[in-house]
């Protein structure tokens, strides 16, 4: 499991239970640099986090192993099955950014109709080499389907984000990264990543499977049962 922008490992906490119990292993890293100085948050690459990532994922072999992106982890997940396909069963994306090879996360902003409320919680880092989210307005922006509890402490944990692997545009191809399967879990209410611009990029990156949830962009804290689901039934269409 391989978080979103801001956020950490920790996320996915909701899911665990479920899963394991029905014989998986959850592992739920926070990807390097996250949280650091500017020096720390200006070494970080998208290759770093992607190569971390597949490392992870050879590390669990010979089991197979389900790849999945939250947010910005999709951009992460999609560089990882480029580095190693071998490592990877399938990927799968909750409500996260999949893009096509030679676009970037920014590219692809510029090109979407603004967002306000989103800018409007996001402030670059006094060295610019990141970004950070105003924990009081992160609830509504991310998780406002959540019990509000679990929102608010979720939103105090957020911490900055690099900018450089945002930047950086994919390099794919289809003999590696388009050999891993694809799946897609949207969520229909999200204020993060709207139900349009999930769908949008589905059509330019075709999946498998799709698969909607009645949740905000935070699905392990808005609908934790109804995701582990989604989860568990795409784990079982994969060869052991």
């Amino acid at each position: 499991m391989i978080h979103g922008a801001w956020h950490g490992g920790w996320c996915f906490d909701p899911l665990r239970s479920r899963l394991e119990e029905a014989g998986h292993v959850l592992v739920a890293p926070d990807l390097p640099g996250m949280g650091g100085d500017e020096a720390a948050l200006g070494r970080v690459t998208l290759d770093d986090w992607a190569q971390f990532t597949a490392d992870a994922c050879a590390a669990q072999r010979p089991g197979p192993v389900v790849l999945c992106g939250h947010s910005r982890g999709g951009l992460v997940i999609s560089q990882a099955a480029e580095a190693a396909p071998e490592a990877i069963d399938a990927l799968v994306y909750i409500c996260a950014m999949l893009l096509p090879s030679g676009m970037s996360r920014a590219a692809w902003k510029a090109d979407r109709v603004p967002n306000p409320d989103f800018e409007a919680i996001i402030a670059e880092t006094d060295g610019r080499a990141g970004t950070r989210v105003d924990p009081a307005g992160a609830a509504a922006v991310f998780a406002q389907r959540s019990p509000s509890a679990l929102a608010a402490a979720a939103a105090e944990r957020l911490v900055a984000e690099p900018s450089r692997p945002r930047a950086t545009p994919l390099r794919l191809t289809e003999g590696r990264y388009g050999s891993v399967p694809r799946h897609y879990i949207e969520c229909l209410d999200d204020r993060a990543i709207p139900l349009a611009d999930q769908r949008r990029m589905q059509a330019m990156q075709p999946c498998i499977s799709v698969t909607a949830l009645y949740a905000d962009h935070s699905p392990f804290l808005s609908a934790p049962a109804a995701l582990a689901d989604a989860l568990l039934s795409i784990a079982a269409g994969v060869p052991a």
